[in-house]
C-alpha cells in the first residue's frame, strides 16, 4: 500500500465520523490556545515592563522602606519609615546626584463637578517630572513656591481626565477639583505615557505639592519612596553608596547592623519583575498544558474505540496484503492529523485571544512565534505519543480473528 493511499484512506476515515473528530481535538484547541494567550500575556507584561523602565532612564536609584527586624527576623508587614526630612539630607549631603524626588502616596476620591473617579494622590517636588519622564501637555507645573506655601494646585494624568468624563484636556486647565474636601486648582495636563501593565496605569494620578499632600491630604511626612538621578550609569555605584551613607547617619544605624531602607537601580527592578513574570508566565502555562494532556488521553481512548469498531476493516486489508507497518503509519496519521488541526484552530484561537485581550481589557500582549511553533510541534507530538498504543493493537491483529469479529 502507497504512502499516498494509506493517508487518503486515513482522512476519509476522520471524514467519515467527523462530528466524533471534532469533538476528540476540542482538548488540544483548548489546550494549544490557553498556552499561546498565557505566554503572549506574559510576554507581553514582560515588554511592558521593559518599555516602562527604558521611559523611565537607566540611571533612577529608588529608595523604598525596608523591612523592620526582630531578632534578626524580618517582621511580616512592619516596615521602617523614610521621611521628607530624609529626602532633604540626602538632596544636601549626597554627592554625585542630579536630582532628588520624594513621593507619598494615597488612593481618594476626586469631584469635578457632578463627576467622580478614584484615582492616586502623589505629593511630589517640581522636579518630578525631570526625575520621572514625564511632559506637559498643558499648563504648567507646579513650582518650588508652590511647594513651600502649601498651594492647593494640581498637575492631573490623562487617565483622569478621561475618567471625568472630560473631552478636551485643556478645558481642565483653571478648574476646581475636590480632593478629601479640599480644592485644589488645576494648573496643568501631563501628557500620556500608556498603560504599563493591566495593574497599573501611570497616567491614573494626580501630582501635587509635597507639603500640601504632608499638611492638607495625609497628614503625615512618611514617603513611600524617594528617587533620585545618578549623573551617569557608570557612576551608579558611587551614587548608591552616598546615599546609604547618608541615610545610615540619618536613621543612626550603627555600624555592623543592617540598613532599614532599600535603594534599588532599573536593572534590579527589571529583573526582578521579570522572574515574577516569567514565573507566573510558566505557572498559567503549566495549567494550561494541563488540556493538551487532556485533549491527548482523549484521542487515545477514541482511537481505541476506532479500532474496535474498524477490526474487521483490518482483517480485510491486511487479507488484501496490507502489511503491520501499512495499518500502524495509517492509526497513527489519523492520531497525528486530529493533533495537528486542533494545533491549528488552537493557534487561531489563542492569536485571537490575545488580541481580544488587548483591546477589551487594556492588557499589553504580544504573540510569540517561538510559542507558535511550540505548540504546534507539541500537539503533533501529543498525536504521535498518544496515537502510538491504538496503532500498534490495531496493527498487531490477527487477520483471520479480524475477520471472524462481529
Amino acid at each position: 500500500m502507497l504512502i499516498g493511499e494509506i493517508i487518503s484512506v486515513a482522512l476519509g476515515a476522520l471524514r467519515a465520523n467527523k462530528l466524533r473528530s471534532l469533538l476528540t481535538m476540542l482538548g488540544i484547541v483548548i489546550g494549544v490556545g490557553a498556552v499561546i494567550a498565557v505566554v503572549a500575556l506574559g510576554t507581553g507584561a514582560q515588554q511592558a515592563v521593559k518599555d516602562r523602565i527604558a521611559a523611565l532612564g537607566t540611571t533612577l536609584l529608588t529608595v523604598s522602606p525596608g523591612q523592620q527586624r526582630g531578632g534578626g527576623i524580618a517582621i511580616a508587614g512592619a516596615q521602617q519609615r523614610l521621611t521628607i526630612d530624609d529626602a532633604k539630607a540626602v538632596d544636601e549631603r549626597a554627592q554625585g546626584l542630579l536630582a532628588v524626588q520624594p513621593e507619598m502616596r494615597s488612593t481618594q476620591q476626586i469631584v469635578s463637578g457632578n463627576k467622580n473617579a478614584s484615582t492616586t494622590i502623589i505629593g511630589t517636588s517640581p522636579n518630578y517630572l525631570e526625575v520621572r519622564k514625564y511632559s506637559l501637555r498643558a499648563g504648567k507645573m507646579f513650582t518650588a513656591a508652590d511647594d513651600e506655601g502649601r498651594q492647593r494646585v494640581a498637575v492631573v494624568g490623562s487617565a483622569v481626565v478621561d475618567n471625568l468624563g472630560i473631552t478636551t484636556p485643556e478645558a481642565l486647565i483653571g478648574e476646581q477639583v475636590r480632593i478629601r474636601g479640599t480644592q485644589f486648582l488645576v494648573v496643568g495636563v501631563l501628557a500620556s505615557k500608556g498603560q504599563a501593565s493591566a495593574f497599573q496605569n501611570p497616567d491614573d494620578q494626580i501630582l501635587i505639592p509635597i507639603n500640601t499632600a504632608r499638611f492638607r491630604v495625609n497628614g503625615s511626612d512618611r514617603l513611600q519612596s524617594i528617587s533620585a538621578l545618578a549623573e551617569s550609569e557608570d557612576k551608579i555605584p558611587d551614587a548608591m553608596a552616598e546615599i546609604q551613607r547618608v541615610l545610615r547617619r540619618q536613621h543612626k544605624i550603627r555600624q555592623g547592623l543592617p540598613d532599614d531602607f532599600q535603594i534599588r537601580n532599573q536593572s534590579d527592578i527589571l529583573a526582578t519583575t521579570q522572574e515574577t513574570t516569567q514565573v507566573m508566565t510558566y505557572l498559567l502555562s503549566g495549567i494550561a498544558a494541563v488540556s493538551l494532556l487532556v485533549g491527548g488521553i482523549g484521542i487515545m481512548n477514541i482511537m481505541l474505540v476506532s479500532v474496535t469498531e474498524r477490526t474487521r476493516e483490518i482483517g480485510i486489508r491486511k487479507a488484501l496484503g496490507a502489511t503491520k507497518f501499512n495499518i500502524l503509519l495509517q492509526f497513527l496519521i489519523e492520531a497525528v492529523v486530529l493533533c495537528v488541526l486542533g494545533g491549528v484552530v488552537g493557534i487561531g484561537l489563542g492569536t485571537g485571544g490575545a488580541a481580544i485581550m488587548s483591546k477589551t481589557a487594556g492588557w499589553s500582549t504580544q504573540v510569540s512565534s517561538a510559542a507558535i511553533v511550540m505548540a504546534f510541534f507539541f500537539s503533533a507530538f501529543v498525536g504521535v505519543a498518544f496515537g502510538v498504543w491504538p496503532a500498534r493493537r490495531a496493527a498487531s491483529l490477527d487477520p483471520i480473528t479480524a475477520l471472524r469479529y462481529e
